[in-house]
């Protein structure tokens, strides 16, 4: 019976499961990555970066101009004989980089949107990975209840001969007959949540349920995973919205030189047909606003981005480093379960089994026995699934599924 049982939480996917295409990580991660609906959107945010981009690099427009002097008066000037016209030409000459200052703030914000993109993604597909993690652990759970609902028949069916033979009483077999009872309610629950993890995951992509998961990834760890060569999108928006900043003070230190505008015309004298060629400029006075507070305020917002950057590496290390002792610690626990608690549970209730066959012990004892075979089991699937959970949380730490995450990119603006 013990055996039975031991095979039941050694399978990989539960036996309903097997008329299904198995389903890994990797897929469930690409079949999300391709169903995202939020790709229209971005793809629209980095049009618009790109049309802002464009925009910053045109010069300001120039102005046509119309003057007419001694339009209307008393006097001499009451007919429109004197009235002279003047029409001219005038453009604002930039000064200070103002428009290379522009461009580069641009270029900044569009790197931006995209690194605010992959972090979206990258964000999707660590919910993608939990909710995967959760659907390994459910069907895990679900074994344990199959497992533990076929102890309780076997265990019934023991007690229904024993008392038609009169070597227990009738209430034995009512006990026994409540257990299966409670066990079979343990096991629909079960089902019932492995069923919801699964339309969970599956919605991530509009699908159905129609697929197997192998227990295999879930059962065999051995320590955390990490990549080699860490690089995170994270850090790379950080460091793109100093670069905003830093190209923010350019800007505001181009805004402190001044523009002049200069002007060209012609002019039409009244009582005659004379013209004469008139040029003019104008050049702003810097007495009042000198932009000295705009500089100070861009520089400081570009500290505050360094400083962003050197907390986020120094919380990242530590979160890594959190993650992968934990890891360590709980793969190591569910291996001692396996390997130590679960044989030793399985001997007490072969054990218990056979002195209950031959009337040493009582039904309690057999339950006690199998309840702790299956709460060593259900221990090992806990342990088992919080690893999971923290490898989701590490991968997204290290930016593992990067690639993933920037692979449906329109390809003109990746």
């Amino acid at each position: 019976m013990a055996i039975l049982i031991l095979s039941l939480t050694a399978a990989c996917p539960a036996s309903a499961q097997t008329t299904f295409p198995s389903l890994d990580l990797a897929e469930a991660l690409s079949r999300a990555s391709a169903a995202d609906p939020a790709v229209g959107g971005w793809d629209a945010r980095l049009a618009a970066a790109e049309a802002n981009l464009r925009q910053a690099g045109v010069k300001p427009n120039p102005s046509l101009g119309v003057e007419l002097e001694n339009f209307a008066g008393t006097g001499a000037y009451s007919t429109l004989d004197r009235t002279e016209a003047t029409f001219s030409y005038q453009q604002t000459l930039e000064r200070g980089g103002k428009r290379e200052a522009r461009t580069g703030l641009a270029r900044a914000q569009m790197e931006a949107a995209r690194r605010r993109r992959e972090v979206r993604r990258l964000d999707l597909l660590k919910e993608v990975q939990i909710a995967y993690a959760e659907a390994l652990a459910a069907e895990a759970e679900l074994l344990i209840a199959d497992a533990w609902l076929l102890a309780a028949r076997s265990a019934q069916a023991d007690i229904d001969r024993r008392v038609r033979s009169a070597k227990d009483p009738l209430f034995a077999g009512s006990r026994a007959e409540a257990a299966t009872a409670q066990a079979e309610i343990e096991r629909d629950q079960a089902r019932a949540t492995a069923e919801n993890a699964r339309a969970t995951l599956a919605r991530f992509w509009s699908g159905g349920p129609g697929f197997a998961l192998d227990l295999m990834t879930f059962f065999g760890v051995t320590g955390p995973s990490a990549p080699d060569q860490v690089a995170t999108a994270d850090l790379a928006l950080l460091e793109a919205e100093r670069d905003i900043a830093a190209a923010t003070v350019r800007v505001e230190q181009a805004k402190g030189v001044v523009d002049p505008t200069v002007r060209a015309g012609v002019r039409y004298l009244g009582q005659g047909d004379e013209v004469a060629f008139v040029v003019g400029g104008s050049i702003p006075l810097r007495r009042y606003d000198t932009n000295k507070a705009g500089v100070e305020r861009a520089l400081a917002e570009r500290n505050a981005a360094e400083a962003d950057i050197a907390a986020e590496r120094t919380l990242r290390e530590r979160d890594i480093a959190r993650l992968t002792a934990r890891m360590k610690s709980l793969a190591v626990e569910a291996e001692r379960i396996r390997a130590e608690v679960v044989p030793s549970a399985i001997r007490t209730v072969e054990q218990v089994r056979d002195g209950f066959n031959r009337g040493a012990f009582q039904y309690l004892n057999v339950t006690e026995a199998e309840r702790a075979l299956a709460d060593a089991r259900t221990r090992r699937v806990a342990a088992l699934r919080q690893f999971h959970l923290d490898q989701a949380a590490l991968d997204r730490l290290t930016g593992r599924h990067a690639a993933l995450a920037s692979s449906n990119l329109n390809p003109e603006r990746r």
